[in-house]
């Protein structure tokens, strides 16, 4: 044991022989470099590529394929819970990044018919919606029944 307690002891002379403090201080300055030069190259590379987004770019367009500047394109998810509102702007069309998943896109114009697509964005990836609008549906009277005018009619009759 005294044996090994001497060469123990011996190392430790040699090692501080060789190293000084202003060796060691060096040597935690370089680790130290490295360390923060690593982190920063990491958070840079983390930041530069974020996950699970995906980009979805939505034309709106009339019938006779004119672009349509005061459409609104709605982004909801499957249960219909409202994301975000988009104004499609012509030619570059609304752009919006989302996260990965299923979502709806419902585009609606004043003056004509509302349409909804569902859309699939996967990340990295870049998903493209073109919405074709065209007039409003207009309701028609059920066969048998009478105009609005006789139905109001009779109700003035009743509580009269």
């Amino acid at each position: 044991m005294s044996g090994a307690t001497s060469e123990e002891s011996g190392l430790f002379v040699r090692l501080r022989a060789h190293l000084s403090l202003s060796r060691t201080q060096a040597i935690f300055g370089i680790i130290a470099a490295c360390l923060s030069i690593g982190g920063s190259v990491y958070g840079y590379l983390k930041v530069a590529r974020p996950p699970n987004t995906g980009e979805i770019i939505a034309f709106v367009r009339d019938r006779a394929d004119k672009p349509l500047p005061d459409a609104t394109v709605e982004v909801l998810t499957p249960k219909d819970a409202l994301v975000t509102s988009l104004r499609a702007t012509e030619p570059a069309g609304a752009r919006y990044t989302l996260k990965e998943g299923t979502y709806r896109l419902r585009a609606s114009h004043p003056k004509l018919a509302t349409e909804t697509r569902t859309v699939q964005v996967l990340a990295g990836q870049t998903s493209e919606v073109r919405f074709r609008l065209g007039p409003r549906a207009t309701a028609l009277p059920l066969p048998g029944a009478p105009p609005v005018s006789d139905a109001v009619e009779s109700l003035k009759k009743i509580f009269r």
